[in-house]
């Protein structure tokens, strides 16, 4: 069993993939072509894939186990938006295909992570 400040170091070694992530997803959309469709799925893409980090980050600064059950249930839900958006530019010929489709891996396996880690501390 890991001690409390094993737990605490895993945490934080993790805030780095949401963060290499949302740098990213930046590149990506800054290469979308200037249009109402490219401006529109870049925002929303932008907004929720930031969103990932931002949320797991204040999660691991949580005040109470509801408190980080919470925001790692958000952090869950913008990885979850963040995946529409990227099959939405992988299936729209939207941005560079090989870096969408690889970010679309990187965001399901990030969604995986957090649902496992909110599923894990909603039961103990």
């Amino acid at each position: 069993m890991l001690r409390a400040w094993e737990r605490r170091e895993m945490k934080t070694e993790f805030e780095d993939r949401p963060l290499g992530f949302s740098l990213a997803v930046i590149r990506l959309v800054a290469e979308f072509p200037r249009s109402p469709v490219g401006d529109v799925v870049g925002r929303q893409l932008l907004k929720s894939s930031t969103a990932v980090g931002t949320n797991y980050r204040e999660a691991n600064h949580a005040e109470s186990k509801e408190d980080f059950v919470h925001k790692t249930g958000i952090a869950e839900k913008e990885a979850a938006e963040t995946v529409y958006w990227l099959e939405l530019c992988d299936r729209g010929k939207i941005g560079v295909d090989a870096e969408a489709q690889r970010l679309l891996t990187e965001a399901n396996e990030l969604l995986a992570i957090i649902t496992t880690i909110n599923r894990k501390a909603k039961h103990r």
